[in-house]
């Protein structure tokens, strides 16, 4: 670990523009670590998907794991979402937090860090709020799924608009690209201080 080494987690709902905020921050020199694209890498991992077929069993297709077919089955059955969490975020997480060790400073986007419980791992926590109907339209537009898959989703994920997020650093995502780049700066700087 390298001395004052600074843990800062990127967070919001599906479709908040979490990534996207994670980009600007990189473009700003940082090192931004994304729980995703750690979990796609460990998707092509023959261990690790022998364990999901283990525990879940046809979400294989031609000899890969079908992402759409474990979705589709997770997001209807709040226990096997639990399951899958529970397997897969702990591997996740060590993954991240040893990446981030290296760094003096480290930001991660960390899509599910309340309901994890993993808020506790970081020194800042910056949440990125979006409307619904804008999150519902940007992610049926990116991922090709209906409306009803997207809120399935979406009320599996912590309740921002009902918490309390003072503490937190908040960015609310509500006009274009270039208004979201200026205010990610602002938390930017304040975040460093």
């Amino acid at each position: 670990m390298t001395q004052n080494n600074l843990k800062i987690a990127i967070t919001g709902g599906i479709g908040s523009g979490k990534s996207t905020v994670g980009s600007i921050i990189a473009e700003q020199g940082h090192t931004v670590v994304s729980c995703d694209k750690i979990y796609y890498q460990l998707l092509k991992e023959d261990c690790f998907i022998e364990i999901l077929v283990k525990e879940f069993g046809d979400i294989l297709s031609c000899g890969n794991l079908d992402r759409k077919k474990l979705a589709d089955m997770v997001f209807c059955d709040r226990k096997k979402l639990q399951r899958l969490n529970d397997i897969t975020h702990p591997i996740i997480m060590k993954h991240v937090l040893e990446l981030m060790d290296k760094e003096r400073v480290a930001f991660c986007e960390v899509p599910l860090l309340f309901e994890s419980g993993y808020e506790k791992n970081f020194d800042k926590v910056i949440i990125v709020l979006r409307e619904k109907n804008e999150r519902v339209k940007s992610i049926t537009e990116r991922d090709n799924i209906s409306e009803k898959s997207v809120l399935l989703r979406m009320n599996s994920q912590f309740d921002y608009a009902n918490a309390d997020l003072s503490g937190y650093y908040v960015i609310h995502n509500t006009s274009d690209i270039s208004e979201l780049r200026n205010k990610t700066i602002k938390i930017l700087n304040k975040v460093l201080l």
